[in-house]
């Protein structure tokens, strides 16, 4: 899967998942999501956003979700 609006730079939070560059991580918007905000609403609190990358923010939080956990 291609995530061209995720972006991993050590300059910018750390290096953490943040949308195209910007000071936006990627798990703050999926906790927004998880705590009920509609998509209008991030978008009205980060008006640099843009729904493409609301929906990648799903995407990638949902991908990582799939990686295997060895338990002993």
């Amino acid at each position: 899967m291609k995530f061209d609006r995720i972006t991993f730079d050590p300059q910018i939070m750390g290096g953490r998942a943040c949308i195209r560059g910007m000071r936006i991580p990627v798990s703050v918007i999926v906790r927004q999501i998880a705590h009920g905000a509609a998509a209008a609403e991030i978008l009205k609190g980060y008006p640099d956003l843009e729904q493409e990358d609301i929906q990648q923010a799903i995407e990638y939080a949902a991908w990582l979700s799939e990686e295997e956990v060895h338990v002993s």
